[in-house]
């Protein structure tokens, strides 16, 4: 059987990992496995999977597009046009789309080859974007207009994907839902009941949707020996950790401000993923470590907390909540999107969002306990899903 998978990364950050592990799960099983990606570097090990679309200058065209036109999704025509075309010489059996979004691929010339060719479409959502006209997550601001599939005057066209100054999102869901939902060969996944939920209230109320969560890798994310409180003088500290892949408004970086004023010093926060300038604008009682593509180091850094607080407004399923637990670190988050679904009452612990009031207090009336991973969380088994899946329609 062989598999194209098309993702905006290969290989780092949540979703680029989850495209790797799939394809080394599939070449285990004696499958071919590529993956199409639009921006950024590829580790060495992963370069044999990996085949680029267009390049940086196509990704920086498509996004200067999009703030000026409100039109994501709808550049990189050329670089697209190519890629099809190695697409008609590769000829999978499979092709199983993840973001689609991130500047990189034209979504028209994509789903008019999908159509024509008529090959079986697996399409996981890591996020809204695909029933909405403008944004990937509405939480934050509350947004409904894309239930009654009217998106107009969105609240969110400064967010990503940014628009500068039009507002096109009632085209651009006009658009998507004539593309997306006309697809008679697709079968969506979620890695949430949350967000399967959503997507069946949206245009893709009659699309298959099967709900298959993500998996971590349970080798590499396990208690492990750590220097890392010794290496930054912090022994004696009770530790509080946050990471993020990228800490924008939406991850909860004011909120652990707010908890930093309210905790004393037998606590230190420390938060993973910063950037130089946000380092640079903490309290001096939170410890920013910017961020690590680096499994080992993250596991080192998850086994050295005593507390994982996960304060995020817009969440599919948190894959960093399910790392801190397997490395022993018990979850504080909020009650967003789908990441309640990654604690049970031993392992954690849901706050409403924005309380970090209660957070505090929960940090300073209770004592650190550790945790035990679950083995549904190993991504082989939860993977296994997928080849079953792949097998299912291509009938191979």
């Amino acid at each position: 059987m062989r598999v194209l998978q098309i993702n905006s990364v290969c290989g780092i950050r949540s979703t680029g990992r989850i495209c790797t592990d799939l394809a080394e799960l599939l070449e285990r099983a004696g499958h071919e496995c590529k993956i199409a990606y639009g921006r950024e570097h590829v580790l060495a090990q992963h370069q044999k999977y990996a085949v680029r679309i267009g390049n940086d200058r196509d990704v920086k065209r498509h996004a200067l597009r999009a703030r000026l036109f409100d039109s994501a999704g709808l550049g990189s025509g050329h670089a697209t046009k190519k890629f099809i075309r190695w697409v008609q010489a590769y000829d999978p059996d499979v092709i199983h789309l993840h973001n689609i979004h991130g500047y990189y691929i034209n979504i028209k010339v994509l789903f008019d080859y999908l159509r024509e060719s008529g090959k079986p479409v697996i399409w996981t959502l890591h996020d809204c974007w695909s029933f909405t006209g403008h944004c990937s997550h509405f939480d934050m601001v509350g947004c409904e207009k894309w239930r009654a599939q009217a998106c107009s005057g969105c609240p969110q066209k400064r967010g990503y994907p940014k628009s500068l100054f039009l507002d096109r999102s009632a085209r651009n869901l006009v658009h998507k839902r004539g593309l997306f939902a006309s697809l008679e060969n697709l079968i969506l996944v979620t890695p949430s009941r949350w967000l399967a939920d959503l997507a069946a209230q949206s245009f893709f109320a009659k699309t298959p949707i099967r709900v298959i969560p993500n998996g971590i890798d349970l080798s590499a994310f396990q208690p492990c020996e750590s220097d890392f409180r010794a290496r930054h003088g912090i022994e004696n500290k009770k530790v509080v950790l946050g990471v993020a892949s990228a800490w924008q408004k939406y991850k909860g970086l004011d909120d652990f401000v707010r908890l930093s004023a309210m905790l004393d010093d037998r606590f230190q926060i420390v938060l993973v993923g910063l950037t130089e300038e946000q380092r640079a604008a903490l309290p001096p009682n939170i410890l920013g470590i910017t961020r690590t593509d680096s499994v080992r180091a993250l596991a080192e850094i998850y086994t050295a907390a005593d507390w994982f607080v996960n304060p995020t407004y817009q969440e599919t399923l948190s894959m960093v909540n399910l790392e801190a637990q397997a490395c022993g670190t018990p979850v504080i988050t909020y009650r967003t999107g789908g990441s309640p679904e990654t604690l049970d009452p031993d392992s954690g612990t849901v706050v409403e969002k924005g309380d970090i009031e209660t957070v505090a207090h929960i940090l300073q009336s209770t004592e650190p306990h550790t945790v035990q991973a679950h083995e549904e969380w190993n991504k082989n088994k939860r993977f296994a899903a997928y080849i079953d899946l792949y097998r299912e329609v291509s009938r191979i």
